[in-house]
């Protein structure tokens, strides 16, 4: 994905019809006015001038027919997202008027953008560096209020600003042993003391980062999370209490959730996706069949497993029999219908493996408890980074570890004995991992990976 120095168009905005009140084409380069000034007329003494609004018509340029009533907004170089000049007409939403507007400016000579091109061109332009970039596509996905925020910090350079002091660093450690290479008879000699500790430290700082990963990565993807049992023991209307909508349909009949049913909901700031799954059984309707076999699909790949029982009926062989299969998966027992058990006669908690909780799904209790559980379960697992606000991504996970295994050699290097120029191939190393992180001699091939994965008009 090289930037060519063309012009490049595209809707940035979702297309809806009859639903989206507002259609933004954007273009961004060098003919992106020219190609502005041919098809919008704007009435009056209106001035083309950087960061102003003009109000016009978009016109066909060889009929002069109307195509949009809209707005046209012009940043000029530099001061856009590009650093390239950029214009966008806002037009009237729907489908066909930025349909129109687009093809009129690719028949203009503009190319349609790939997508990311316009993040790529902020990064290649030296507006953002790649950590920055990466947040912008987190923010526009963001699925709960603490993705935004983790976002936002990436953008303003939070995440950059670490990064690039453990840069710094290690070119200062760089330095210092290649002037003792340089100029060994005019210094004195190397403190290997002080640099083994300069370099723990960096090793240091360098395991709180990647601390955040799995953080960044429950954050961006969110919690798969299925709801599993035998039929009738209260999956849906567990699902129904806790999204607070109906979208599962509830009845007394055993085998009514045929398919997957699923709800997005956020808890303690981590988007779950909660999977209502078809109550698992033996069963000769091949409808059916084809319910329990997608339920058991869905648990195998949920992150948390919530096995639900019937309080009434207490643990069975049936629940058992699940159990089973999905005891391998990290594990809440929930006992519902429990508001229509006596307490004297319910029955014990069938496992002490995993968390139990009490639940009455129709008279909305127990969700609490239940939101807690799950809560719980995530921080005592590999998550402990919940109160940071920054959280790095794989690709710069994996930079990292390869900055962090480059250090430890130098450690190794330096109790060995080695000579210096041992100790400049790894700190190299380490260095070039790093810059990877901020886009520094990144290859085009990674770049391709991460801008393809961006909305097109992004």
């Amino acid at each position: 994905m090289s930037m060519s120095g063309t012009t490049i168009a595209a809707i940035a905005t979702a297309i809806v019809p009859a639903q989206g009140s507002v259609g933004i084409v954007r273009l961004s380069g060098a003919e992106a006015v020219a190609i502005a000034r041919t098809l919008f007329h704007a009435p009056g003494q209106q001035a083309w001038e950087s960061h102003r609004i003009l109000y016009g018509y978009v016109r066909h340029p060889a009929t002069q027919d109307v195509v949009d009533e809209a707005l046209l907004l012009l940043m000029l170089a530099p001061r856009s997202y590009t650093r390239e000049d950029v214009v966008e007409f806002h037009c009237h939403g729907g489908i066909m008027p930025v349909q129109q507007v687009l093809q009129l400016c690719l028949e203009q000579g503009a190319r349609l953008a790939q997508p990311g091109e316009f993040t790529l061109r902020a990064f290649l332009n030296g507006r953002l560096d790649l950590t920055q970039a990466e947040s912008i596509t987190d923010l526009v996905g963001a699925r709960s209020p603490q993705a935004v925020q983790t976002a936002l910090a990436g953008l303003q350079g939070k995440l950059a600003q670490p990064i690039r002091k453990l840069r710094a660093q290690c070119l200062d450690l760089l330095a210092e042993v290649e002037a003792r290479i340089d100029f060994e008879e005019d210094l004195p000699p190397l403190d290997e003391v002080a640099i083994k500790a300069q370099v723990d430290h960096l090793l240091l700082d360098m395991t709180h980062l990647l601390a955040t990963s799995d953080r960044g990565e429950l954050l961006r993807t969110g919690l798969k999370v299925a709801i599993v049992g035998r039929p009738n023991v209260g999956k849906s209307s567990l699902l129904n209490a806790w999204s607070q909508s109906d979208r599962a349909i509830v009845t007394d009949l055993p085998g009514t959730t045929r398919d997957v049913v699923e709800s997005q909901l956020v808890v303690g700031g981590i988007p779950i996706q909660v999977l209502d799954t078809a109550g698992i059984r033996d069963t000769e309707d091949t409808v059916e069949k084809i319910g329990v076999e997608r339920s058991r699909l869905a648990a195998q790949s949920a992150d948390l497993v919530l096995l639900t029982i019937d309080a009434q009926a207490g643990w069975t062989d049936a629940d058992q029999a699940i159990y089973e299969q999905v005891s391998d998966r990290p594990l809440i027992l929930i006992l519902n219908k429990i508001d229509l058990v006596h307490p004297s006669t319910r029955h014990p908690t069938p496992s002490t493996l995993h968390p139990t909780i009490q639940t009455a799904a129709a008279l909305n209790q127990g969700i609490d408890a239940l939101e807690a559980a799950i809560l719980e379960t995530v921080q005592t697992g590999t998550l402990q980074a919940a109160n940071l606000d920054i959280a790095i991504n794989q690709r710069q996970a994996a930079a990292l570890t390869r900055a962090k295994a480059a250090l430890e050699q130098v450690q190794e290097t330096i109790a060995d004995q080695l000579p210096l120029d041992f100790w400049t191939i790894d700190l190299r190393s380490a260095i070039q991992a790093l810059g990877e992180i901020l886009g520094e001699d990144v290859t085009e091939s990674v770049l391709d990976r991460i801008f393809s994965r961006f909305c097109i008009g992004k």
